[in-house]
């Protein structure tokens, strides 16, 4: 079960949802990808296996799908959007550890909101976008290194977003900071075949998230 309610930020409300992972729970906030918002079968599997497990989690929309825009709008305003989710996840929790990351962009722009000083015990990313396909000589990493919390990376192998070679030298840059999941033939949303079903894609990778929160709450 879900609680859906408006998630106030510095430009407008958007739609969000609380799933209850318990009482003694902490929490993560899950920002959606660039292309699909905090209702599809990916976000919304996502986070109901995650409280079935035991951590709660928070989805939300960005400013821009909330109103209807297909392209990301400025950084800012989802930055902003991010420190307003974990705010909400802080209130619901009741003092336990909140964690930040999302699906590729989501996840992106949670590790922004971080390095601009947003307080999270911890960054998951599902999926990180360190750099458009193809463009493997323009990472996407600048910001992270600044970054003194713990960061857990779940990623396919054949994801184009992540070359392997360059995600293995940030890897090595980040050190004991990072934790890295790979998901061998696996592609950017954890998919094999075009077959597979998002919700199953998000199963796998409850359980290395659960050992994650649980190990740094």
């Amino acid at each position: 079960m879900s609680e859906r309610f408006r998630l106030e930020t510095p430009k407008g409300e958007v739609s969000a949802a609380w799933h209850d992972g318990g009482k003694r729970a902490s929490a993560l906030v899950v920002a959606h990808g660039a292309g699909a918002g905090m209702d599809h079968p990916f976000m919304k599997g996502f986070c109901e296996e995650l409280a079935a497990a035991g951590v709660s989690a928070l989805r939300f929309n960005f400013l821009y799908l909330e109103a209807g825009r297909k392209s990301p709008g400025s950084p800012k305003d989802a930055t902003a959007a991010v420190v307003a989710a974990v705010g909400a996840a802080t209130t619901r929790t009741g003092g336990r550890p909140v964690f930040a990351g999302g699906k590729s962009y989501g996840g992106r722009m949670a590790s922004m909101a971080a390095a601009d000083g947003m307080p999270a015990a911890g960054l998951v990313f599902l999926g990180y976008p360190l750099h458009a396909p193809g463009r493997s000589d323009q990472p996407r990493d600048g910001h992270l290194y600044g970054l003194k919390i713990p960061m857990l990376f779940l990623q396919g192998t054949k994801d184009p977003f992540a070359d392997p070679d360059v995600l293995a030298g940030v890897l090595r840059k980040l050190g004991k900071r990072a934790t890295y999941v790979p998901f061998e033939d696996a592609g950017h949303s954890f998919e094999r075949s075009r077959k597979d079903k998002p919700r199953d894609n998000t199963a796998q990778l409850v359980p290395h998230v659960v050992e994650f929160v649980n190990a740094n709450s």
